[in-house]
């Protein structure tokens, strides 16, 4: 009897992956990019040690890395950039024929916990994440059959098999799913090092501004657009920048809306929960801002002109309390606050009409603002409150507690 063996079948003591690879040049140096399945992220790459610092990258931080993880199951229409790795030597690249060079197998070896033929350079926490969030959910998935197993009630064993099922598509999901992997052969430590540093300083950050506008995750950024169509904001809202100098042609900011909505919606200090986002309609919270926008235009003459054009954002600055966000925020809290109490939208315009008389800016000691127990929130001749969030929740409740009038 003969027996044929295809050594290709047999891949015990293999330690090396083999990826379909193209070989191209940045920097003088050779770049391999390959598509690697998020599975294998963890046999190639290096897992970050949160209690460890790596001489190489900076401390991985493990709540951001878990939060990458679950946002990967959160959200099937996910997007992360291409990973950047160094190759010290031992990738191995097999061109085709045909391709002059460019296209071929790329063998990479595995790591071997924090030690491999590869370091990374941009992306710890995406590795890091995606290890953790296959570790819970399968640890998840484990303690869940435990679970069915000891199930005797009929909708408890239902209830049961239904998280179990989505549990096991979600990780059937992240184990199908890519990521792009860019690796550089650089023989040299030092060098290495700097392509971290390089990295790190080439890259722009997003700006609160621009998280506002294009984060359709929260409801105070995916309302925006329609938020600021309102008078008093339209054309009237910088989407690019966060501070508002005394130059800056608009009113506020984009975060600064945000920060507006998510007030009204929940109050000054209020955080929108996962549960609490998913109660809420993106509708009612868009005419619940319009609502307070139209309120406050009403009540305060200087806000009005501003909405019909009479007066520019720039007039406004250093004269009233109005153009300073931290006292619009007070007043979306107050909003919130009052209507909670089913105070009608009218009453609540009534009464901010009676705060107008002291909005000058800055305040003096004689001003509401010093001389009552508003006077822990706002400095001598401040222009604004103090913008900690304790301070703002106290004026919140001061504000709320003199309803139905200001103090004369």
């Amino acid at each position: 009897m003969s027996l044929t063996v295809d050594a290709d079948r047999i891949t015990a003591g293999r330690r090396a992956d083999t990826y379909l690879a193209v070989r191209s040049v940045q920097g003088g140096r050779t770049v391999y990019s390959a598509r690697v399945p998020l599975l294998d992220l963890d046999k190639i790459l290096p897992v970050p040690d949160p209690a460890q610092t790596d001489p190489d990258n900076r401390r991985v931080d493990a709540r951001h890395a878990k939060s990458f993880g679950e946002y990967l199951t959160a959200h099937e229409a996910w997007v992360a950039p291409t990973l950047l790795a160094r190759d010290n030597g031992g990738c191995v690249f097999h061109p085709l024929d045909g391709s002059d060079g460019t296209v071929g197998y790329l063998d990479i070896p595995w790591s071997a916990g924090t030690v491999g033929a590869l370091s990374t350079i941009d992306g710890q926490h995406r590795v890091l994440g995606v290890r953790m969030e296959m570790h819970r959910i399968t640890e998840e998935i484990d303690k869940t059959e435990r679970d069915l197993g000891r199930a005797r009630a009929e909708h408890r064993v239902r209830a049961l098999g239904e998280k179990r099922d989505a549990l096991k598509v979600a990780l059937q999901r992240i184990q199908r799913e890519a990521i792009g992997l860019d690796i550089y052969v650089e023989p040299d430590p030092v060098r290495a090092r700097q392509m971290f540093v390089d990295v790190a300083d080439n890259a722009k950050g997003i700006s609160t501004a621009l998280r506002a506008r294009f984060d359709g995750s929260k409801i105070a950024n995916r309302t925006l657009d329609r938020v600021i169509d309102h008078a008093l904001l339209r054309d009237k809202v910088d989407l690019e920048q966060d501070r508002m100098s005394r130059t800056n042609a608009h009113f506020i900011g984009a975060k600064h809306v945000a920060d507006l909505t998510r007030a009204v919606a929940v109050g000054v200090s209020g955080r929108i929960s996962r549960k609490r986002e998913a109660s809420l309609s993106d509708e009612a919270v868009v005419e619940a801002m319009h609502c307070f926008l139209d309120c406050i235009t009403t009540a305060f003459d200087e806000l009005g002109a501003l909405a019909d054009g009479s007066l520019r954002p720039g007039e406004l600055r250093g004269r009233s309390l109005l153009a300073a966000v931290g006292m619009l925020r007070v007043l979306a809290g107050t909003y919130h606050e009052l209507r909670a109490k089913d105070i009608a939208d009218g009453d609540i315009t009534a009464y901010f009409a009676t705060l107008a008389p002291h909005m000058a800016a800055p305040v003096s000691d004689e001003a509401i603002w010093r001389r009552t127990e508003a006077g822990r929130d706002f400095e001598p001749d401040a222009s604004a409150p103090v913008m900690r969030t304790q301070n703002l929740q106290h004026l919140v409740s001061v504000i709320t507690a003199w309803y139905p009038a200001a103090p004369q």
